[in-house]
């Protein structure tokens, strides 16, 4: 009960795969504040400003920085494909919205409630707490009314987006069709022809590898390489650095402003028994179904958690006899919360009605509304005073670490010494490295710092590096210590490696050469090869498969209307031959795996629908994008 919102999973998939910019405006009276000297786009009558495209940047940045870890970089939102992107994911968020609105779709103040009330981000020990939703928001920068308004967006965008998805339908006969190629095995056998003898009897000529080096010489060429220094100025280094006083707390803590924070409001604990109309949708049914079990439950008040259990619909509390732990009010239904706080502990309510059916309530227990004492909130204001002194330190701090890291740019030290930073060093950096390379530099892995590296001015002079903000409220300064110019590997350095390179080419070759022969003679009937065991495959195991993908597609592709079949792939060290024996269906088709198939191809084919539902939105209203905007901030 009271999950987020009782809709199909599929659908809400879908939607969170069109719209991925959560809260990236509020409201269309809000949008169209913003002055339009810093429109970006226009959807029909509305703006979208580049704030708002910097909001969404910024919480999609944040999004990959969670899921990534230390592989992301900040850089990677930098391209001007992740940018228009971003910017029509939030055309077509706005073009949903407008719609929803011309619609008259909206969530209710109940159902908004009850899905932040079950947000487990906002909970302690699985009740919802006001403190922690409000404390971790105002960390974020961002208001109780804000965030509201976002869920409610989001909810209203999730109605109109459900309706369109719905419609998507894939027929029993159509799934199990493909749950049958999927499931199919194909018993195989398999010779592999190696390389490797090839080689063996092969000889390189010393003109052949001379003249292979001459002729690709980039290929062994070291790029140009820096040493550097670097220095680190940060949020995070700067509140290891702040202490808080104990008075600093108390006078927190006691500051009236503050008190409501570390209020805990009185909260209650419920049992209850869900009877929801049925698929008919038949609510009477249901009315009286909840009235016999009521009355069984007046008759048997001890038993109220037995027949919770037995009689149910809340799949989440029916196991545990109805139990719903304790709760403050406004966290569930208002009809609901309205029963529950009007209570007395122990007493059971008549029948109530909600959106989600009809609710035999019992009140089980109550904490009455106290104060969190200080003791247990001391490491939250603690973490909250640094948090915010280093906030303003940074604010303060990031223009003089610029000046210094400039006006004194022959040493990163002064910088160092005034913020109490490390210094550290790098090992040899290569210019223009791959994307593995760059991904062990940390947080020098930044297209501007490493362009200023090897910069003619920090190679030739040694000077310091602009102050380059890496990171949120992350700065950094760098400086070359060494520097190796680019160079061509010697001939006698690489001569063994081209040597081995150009025998295993050729041996390749032989092998196959070798291989698409005797194919050709299985073709003709001639089968006298030393076969291994029979194995066998489905498409539905191939990621499980120690088969190369190549094997794998040639196995599947070949023709089986006459067996055996035989076909042949070059993979690895040599050219493999494979001889397939049968084709097996499933004797039986397995219902839940059925159930999945269709399942995943109507969100498929939903997705489709929700595609040509915004394609259609956007011939039917007029959208202007600033391009000049756009790649003049992508140049910034």
């Amino acid at each position: 009960m009271f999950d987020a919102i009782r809709n199909n999973k599929r659908i809400v998939q879908i939607f969170l795969g069109v719209i991925t910019l959560p809260f990236a405006f509020f409201g269309i009276d809000y949008m169209q504040n913003i002055g339009a000297g810093s429109d970006l786009a226009s959807v029909g009558d509305t703006k979208i400003s580049y704030y708002q495209f910097e909001q969404a940047l910024r919480e999609r940045q944040n999004q990959l920085r969670r899921s990534m870890g230390e592989a992301f970089k900040a850089e990677m939102m930098n391209s001007p494909q992740v940018r228009l992107g971003i910017l029509n994911d939030l055309i077509d968020e706005r073009l949903l919205l407008l719609e929803a609105v011309n619609n008259r779709l909206a969530a209710s103040n109940q159902t908004l409630q009850a899905v932040i009330a079950n947000e487990p981000a906002w909970q302690e020990n699985g009740v919802f707490s006001k403190s922690r939703y409000e404390a971790v928001l105002r960390a974020q920068g961002m208001s109780p009314e804000q965030y509201e308004a976002g869920v409610r967006q989001q909810m209203t965008l999730r109605q109109l987006i459900g309706t369109v998805g719905a419609s998507a339908f894939v027929s029993a006969t159509q799934a199990e069709a493909m749950l049958r190629i999927q499931t199919e095995e194909r018993k195989f056998n398999e010779f592999t022809i190696a390389a490797a003898p090839f080689a063996e009897k092969l000889k390189i000529e010393p003109e052949t590898v001379q003249k292979f080096y001459d002729e690709n010489k980039q290929r062994f060429e070291v790029p140009e390489q820096v040493k550097a220094e670097y220095v680190v100025l940060s949020l995070d280094a700067l509140m290891s650095q702040v202490t808080v006083s104990e008075a600093q707390i108390k006078s927190w803590y006691e500051d009236d402003s503050h008190k409501d924070l570390y209020r805990q409001p009185e909260e209650r604990r419920a049992s209850h028994i869900l009877i929801a109309p049925g698929d008919d949708g038949d609510k009477e049914k249901a009315k009286a179904r909840a009235e016999a079990v009521l009355k069984d439950v007046r008759q048997n008040p001890s038993r109220f958690a037995d027949l919770a259990k037995q009689h149910s619909q809340d799949p989440g509390s029916a196991e545990k006899g109805g139990d719903l732990g304790f709760f403050s009010s406004g966290a569930m239904v208002k009809p609901f919360d309205d029963a529950v706080f009007s209570q007395k502990e122990g007493e059971i309510s008549g029948l109530v009605e909600t959106n989600f059916g009809y609710h035999i309530i019992k009140v089980t227990s109550v904490r009455e509304e106290k104060r969190r004492p200080l003791e247990e909130v001391r490491g939250e204001i603690e973490a909250e005073l640094k948090r915010q002194a280093a906030s303003r330190q940074f604010a303060e701090s990031a223009e003089t670490f610029s000046n210094l890291v400039y006006e004194q740019s022959d040493s990163l030290q002064p910088a160092a010494d005034q913020f109490k930073l490390k210094i550290e060093q790098t090992g040899w950096l290569p210019k223009n490295a791959d994307p593995q390379a760059r991904a062990a530099l940390g947080p020098l892995d930044n297209d501007k710092v490493l362009t200023a590296l090897f910069s003619e001015d920090a190679v030739r002079n040694k000077r310091n590096t602009e102050a380059v903000e890496v990171a949120p409220n992350t700065l950094l300064a760098a400086r070359v210590l060494e520097h190796a110019a680019a160079t061509i590997r010697p001939f006698d350095a690489v001569r063994d490696d081209i040597e081995k390179m150009l025998r295993d080419e050729e041996a390749m070759k032989q092998a196959t050469g070798a291989g698409e022969a005797r194919l050709a003679e299985l073709r003709k009937g001639e089968d006298q090869v030393a076969w291994s065991e029979t194995r066998g495959v489905s498409r539905q195991q191939a990621t499980q498969s120690p088969l190369p993908a190549a094997a794998l597609q040639a196995i599947f592709k070949a023709d089986v209307q006459k067996l055996p079949a035989y076909v042949g792939v070059g993979v690895g060290d040599g050219y493999t031959l494979f001889r397939i024996t049968e084709v097996a269906q499933p004797e039986k088709i397995d219902e839940n795996q059925l159930k999945a198939l269709k399942d995943g191809y109507a969100g498929i084919v939903a997705r489709e629908d929700v595609s040509a539902y915004l394609s259609s939105l956007r011939s039917r209203y007029k959208i202007d994008i600033n391009q000049s905007l756009l790649e003049n901030r992508e140049r910034q």
